[in-house]
């Protein structure tokens, strides 16, 4: 059983990949998340995700980093809850149509790992995508292992992020900090 997993990030890449092996699955990365912002954020995060994939022998896939795909995406949506959805979406069909190009029987996601992000709207997207092109898509709760994993990130020293990647949400934390100083 061969899994494609989108990874978001190095801290969330260590849970659910400990549980796809336990199960049996042969389990390669895909790092395709435009959505990062700026620049230096998204090569911090690739980092990351180099330095956990070969400590933890995973094959990976770095397609090209394309900005311009996620503001295409989210054309004038910049609000939640519909710029989340049309983030996953895009990943999610790049993710599924890489497994099928290279032969994987599933797609899978670290977002599910965050109990930051809407379960069933990543759930219900990654089986509509599953339906338009032939590969399953997994679906586990990984939430469980969200502590422990960026415990052990800090403990390995991997790069922690402070926000979800787009510069919306980026410009948010960054409000938030100024108004909490005032």
């Amino acid at each position: 059983m061969k899994l494609l997993l989108h990874i978001c990030c190095g801290p969330c890449e260590i849970y659910p990949l400990e549980q796809l092996r336990h199960k049996g699955f042969e389990v390669s990365g895909f790092f395709y998340n435009p959505n990062i912002h700026p620049l230096s954020e998204y090569k911090n995060r690739r980092q990351a995700v180099e330095d956990f994939s070969r400590a933890a022998n995973i094959d990976m896939i770095f397609p090209d980093y394309e900005p311009a795909e996620f503001f295409r995406a989210i054309n004038n949506r910049e609000t939640n809850p519909g710029r989340w959805s049309l983030c996953w979406e895009l990943r999610f069909k790049k993710t599924a149509n890489a497994a099928r190009e290279n032969g994987f029987d599933y797609f899978s996601t670290t977002l599910l790992v965050s109990p930051y992000q809407d379960q069933e709207g990543l759930k219900k997207i990654g089986s509509d995508i599953a339906k338009e092109t032939g590969i399953e898509f997994y679906y586990e709760d990984f939430r469980p292992g969200f502590r422990k994993a960026h415990n052990e990130a800090r403990t390995k020293g991997l790069y922690l992020q402070k926000y979800c990647g787009c510069i919306y949400s980026r410009d948010k934390e960054i409000s938030a900090k100024c108004v909490s100083r005032k």
